[in-house]
């Protein structure tokens, strides 16, 4: 059974005269699909298709136009060779039957979704996974997969700081109506009117885990270490339940991104905090969501007796995030055409 917001918006797109190529709004209420409702309508009218004994252009014609229906589209008599192949709700298809996804002269976007079909050895389709260009990233063991990007905190003597004392003007608005949440939402939700802290607010709860102290761990669990981080930043915020669904950014109802830095270099990964692109984020009282809208948590934190103890923190918008941080290294592009994928992704 569909979600109301998944079935709400296949029935707004069933209803109108679009086409999979006229392009929607990024988070636009009544037709833009968010990634979780994308994978859960491919799900709901793909997984259990056959596609045994098709050939490969039949079979790619056909999961194509399945993909449609599934999202309330009219197939066209013929998909035309678009970049990416579903412009309007963005997103590439890709049916796998092995772990080796390839992806052919184009570099990976980090805004782009990739939709993951996988086909079992009999040619039915058992699972859909929606991903965005960022994870994509991740699975790259060599470290050359398109742009990353760095930054390094130079010059700045205070162990707490609000760099950003406002938020961006497009979210003022939206912010200002803060009323507070249930402390049972889960941070991985959408933000909504009335739920959004001001940044200030942010920084006054989360300054108090300067001086808090984490296991170590060991020099190479970076990410565990950030998860401890976060749960212990969803905690100061007022969450009673810690979820952390691996999306950019990493507090989603509060648009804020979090970072546990042993050094001074800051691994940015794909997304530019100064980036105005649009989020894979429903809009908020019809205002986008942009990646420079994001709020920036940095906490610093230096080894003691196989603990990481916190001992600086700052906050700051995306969009002033290159005030005060100097980005280095630039972008560095490396097309690669496979991606191998683990065992259990799909």
């Amino acid at each position: 059974m569909l979600s109301p917001l998944a079935q709400t918006i296949k029935d707004n797109i069933l209803s109108s005269d679009l086409t999979l190529y006229d392009e929607i709004p990024v988070g636009d209420p009544s037709y833009w699909i968010p990634s979780s409702e994308l994978e859960e309508l491919l799900s709901d009218h793909l997984v259990g298709i056959n596609l045994e004994g098709l050939p490969l252009r039949t079979r790619s014609k056909i999961v194509k136009t399945e993909v449609c229906k599934a999202l309330g589209y009219i197939p066209p008599n013929s998909f035309k060779k678009t970049q990416p192949r579903f412009s309007g709700q963005k997103f590439d298809v890709y049916t796998q039957k092995s772990n080796n996804l390839q992806i052919w002269n184009e570099e990976v976007s980090p805004s782009r979704r990739y939709v993951l079909i996988r086909i079992n050895e009999d040619d039915r389709i058992t699972k859909i996974k929606v991903v965005t260009g960022d994870i994509l990233s991740e699975l790259d063991r060599t470290g050359k997969l398109t742009q990353k990007y760095q930054a390094k905190l130079i010059g700045i003597p205070e162990n707490i700081k609000l760099f950003s004392e406002i938020d961006t003007f497009e979210m003022q608005n939206i912010i200002s109506s803060y009323s507070g949440f249930d402390k049972h939402t889960l941070p991985s939700e959408y933000p909504t009117v009335g739920e959004l802290m001001p940044i200030g607010e942010i920084y006054q709860r989360l300054q108090a885990l300067v001086g808090r102290r984490l296991h170590y761990l060991g020099a190479l669990q970076e990410r565990n270490r950030g998860a401890i981080l976060h749960s212990l930043v969803c905690e100061a915020l007022g969450y009673s339940n810690f979820k952390d669904d691996g999306k950019f950014p990493d507090v989603k109802h509060q648009l804020l991104e979090v970072k546990l830095q042993t050094s001074s270099t800051i691994d940015l990964g794909l997304f530019l905090p100064s980036n105005e692109e649009i989020l894979d984020i429903p809009q908020i009282n019809a205002q986008p969501v942009r990646m420079c809208d994001v709020r920036y948590a940095i906490f610093y934190g230096e080894v003691e007796d196989n603990e990481v103890v916190i001992k600086k923190f700052y906050l700051i918008t995306g969009n002033e995030f290159f005030k005060y941080f100097t980005q280095f290294g630039g972008k560095k592009i490396n097309k690669k055409l496979q991606i191998p994928l683990p065992a259990n992704f799909l």
